[in-house]
C-alpha cells in the first residue's frame, strides 16, 4: 500500500463518493471514521462513486482510536485550513495516512493541539475562500503524496 486516505465523520455523501472513486483510481484504501452523515448505500454516494464503489477498499471504524488500532498507520498527516505548514513542505513516504476532517467543522478540536506537528494546509492564495471542497482537498493532497512516492520509487 502506497498510502491511505482517512475521513473523520464525513457529512456529505457525494464528497465521500467522489473520494472513493479517487481512491480506486489511485489504488489506495479509504478509511471512514464514524459517525457518518449518511448511509453508505445512499444514492448520492453511489452517483458520485459510479460503478467504481464495488472496487473500493473501504473500512469503517467506530472511533479514531479504533482506526489507529486497526490500521496502524506508519505516519499520519492531517490536512486542515488551521495548518501552519504547507502541504508542499510535507515529505510523504509509503505507508503514510492522509487525514481529513468533515465538511462543516473540520478536525475534532483536540486534534489541533494533539497533532500540531503533523498538521498541514493546502495553500490558497485567493483572498475570499475560507476552504476548499473536501473532495477537491483530498484530490490535491492525494496526488501530491502519489507524486512524491512515485518519484522516490523511480
Amino acid at each position: 500500500m502506497a498510502f491511505s486516505i482517512v475521513l473523520l465523520r464525513p457529512e456529505i455523501p457525494h464528497n465521500t463518493g467522489a473520494i472513493g472513486r479517487l481512491c480506486v483510481g489511485l489504488g489506495v484504501p479509504l478509511h471512514l471514521v464514524r459517525p457518518l452523515g449518511f448511509a453508505l448505500d445512499d444514492r448520492y454516494v453511489a452517483r458520485a462513486g459510479l460503478d467504481y464503489w464495488p472496487h473500493l477498499d473501504v473500512t469503517l471504524h467506530d472511533t479514531w482510536e479504533d482506526y489507529l488500532a486497526a490500521a496502524k498507520p506508519r505516519r499520519i498527516h492531517f490536512l486542515s485550513t488551521h495548518g501552519e505548514k504547507s502541504l508542499y513542505d510535507c515529505r510523504f513516504e509509503p505507508g503514510d495516512a492522509l487525514v481529513f476532517g468533515n465538511e462543516s467543522s473540520g478536525l475534532p478540536p483536540e486534534f489541533y493541539a494533539r497533532y500540531r506537528e503533523s498538521l498541514f494546509r493546502i495553500p490558497m492564495p485567493g483572498e475570499h475562500a475560507r476552504s476548499l471542497n473536501l473532495a477537491n482537498a483530498v484530490s490535491i493532497a492525494a496526488y501530491e503524496c502519489y507524486r512524491q512516492i512515485s518519484a522516490a520509487e523511480l
